[in-house]
């Protein structure tokens, strides 16, 4: 899908102010911090921004542009969240409900409260994890490679891991139900696995593979030709190679696009991370968000629950959840809704932005975010590891809002 880029003025926007993220992009590039990067700034039905800089391989010098597929890891959670709520929307569960009516594994969990790696202590959940835990990442889950607890480490020595593991949805989330919670569910915000659920509830659910579902429900009928859980035969030159910084400031290559497991199907399709994608394919699901739901004709979710995936969730904000700080910034004035980020108060955030507006990010320093007060969705694309090398997203969000004239 092609990108066709209008007059920022007619959408309030200034040719001369968003000519700044170009540079700003160059610069990116130019002083080695990412080999090459793509930015979209959609605004009032119309894209007014669109730009490539640098790379999408050093090694074979291929051309970074807004065609290239990039690994969008956790901007998968927001399709995913979408699909069950799908579901939510015919009825077949509450938010409320623990999922333990759907997985009984779930049902009897226990929370550790000290210990070390291999034994640790616990004491039984004064809850059970609810759909709306696993949307607001308040679950008590976690994941693995944050290495901040002794469960993190029983993650990684049981392979709970969505990413990378090639039995099937079930098999890892029955094997995650056995361990036990880093916190009481509701309690606290902890980043984790609680999408990957998702997705196999979406699975359990519909009665579909979670792959299918998500394709036939969603991926397709928006016109995301690009989009899925492996780049489609044929198309693997466009994928991007993926870096990380070396000791040495320089990038390193981590994931070869000639020879990356995204090029063939996988056996498990993480609905937290695994999808690979286009700018021109995202920003049509930013376009159905900012239309509450709707786009072309066809209705995905009613506005009443994209109003209230939009809505923060948590008591507070993230920092009063246990979270001081998320990805580049303060989580104070973060809240989140039901399956992003929601600004609630820019100010205490320290970042421009609008209350209500919703975001997310990916591993390999991606991001998007949704402004409905705007009318505005912009979309960073790259290719390194991990998101909080770079002030990537803060910087973007300053050089995207500092060109609004009206």
């Amino acid at each position: 899908m092609g990108i066709s880029i209008g007059t920022p003025e007619q959408v309030g926007l200034s040719t001369a102010r968003l000519a700044r993220i170009d540079a700003w992009r160059d610069s990116l590039v130019a002083d080695g911090k990412v080999a090459g990067a793509t930015t979209l700034v959609f605004r009032r039905g119309q894209v007014a921004h669109c730009g490539s800089s640098g790379l999408a391989d050093l090694a074979r010098s291929t051309t970074m542009t807004p065609e290239t597929i990039h690994r969008i890891y956790s901007m998968t959670k927001p399709l995913t969240s979408a699909a069950i709520m799908m579901l939510y929307e015919e009825g077949r569960f509450q938010l409320d409900d623990p999922i333990s009516r759907f997985l009984p594994y779930f049902a009897n969990q226990r929370v550790c409260t000290g210990g070390a790696r291999g034994k640790v202590d616990t004491v039984p959940a004064m809850r059970g994890i609810t759909f709306r835990d696993l949307l607001t990442h308040t679950s008590g889950l976690t994941y693995g490679f944050m290495q901040a607890t002794a469960v993190d480490a029983m993650y990684r020595d049981g392979g709970i891991d969505y990413g990378s593991a090639e039995t099937s949805l079930g098999e890892v989330t029955e094997a995650l139900a056995k361990l036990p919670l880093i916190a009481e569910p509701g309690t606290e915000w902890n980043y984790s696995v609680s999408t990957d659920v998702l997705g196999y509830l979406v699975e359990v659910i519909s009665g579909q593979p979670f792959a299918a579902f998500l394709k036939e429900r969603l991926i397709d009928p928006l016109g995301m030709v690009d989009t899925d859980f492996h780049v489609r035969e044929g198309q693997g030159a466009r994928l991007a190679a993926n870096y990380a910084l070396g000791s040495d400031r320089s990038l390193k290559l981590i994931d070869d696009p000639a020879t990356s497991r995204y090029l063939s199907p996988r056996k498990v399709h993480s609905g937290g991370g695994g999808l690979v994608s286009t700018a021109a394919d995202y920003l049509q699901f930013c376009r159905m968000l900012l239309n509450k739901g709707e786009l072309d004709g066809t209705r995905y979710l009613g506005r009443k629950t994209v109003e209230l995936m939009m809505s923060n969730h948590l008591r507070g904000d993230m920092a009063a959840m246990g979270q001081p700080r998320w990805s580049e910034s303060t989580a104070e004035g973060i809240g989140f809704g039901l399956g992003f980020s929601v600004t609630l108060d820019p100010a205490r955030a320290q970042i421009l932005g609008t209350p209500g507006e919703c975001a997310w990010g990916g591993a390999a320093s991606t991001a998007f975010w949704v402004d409905p007060a705007e009318e505005m969705a912009v979309i960073l694309l790259t290719q390194l590891m991990p998101s909080s090398t770079w002030p990537l997203r803060r910087e973007l969000r300053v050089l995207s809002y500092q060109a609004v004239l009206d």
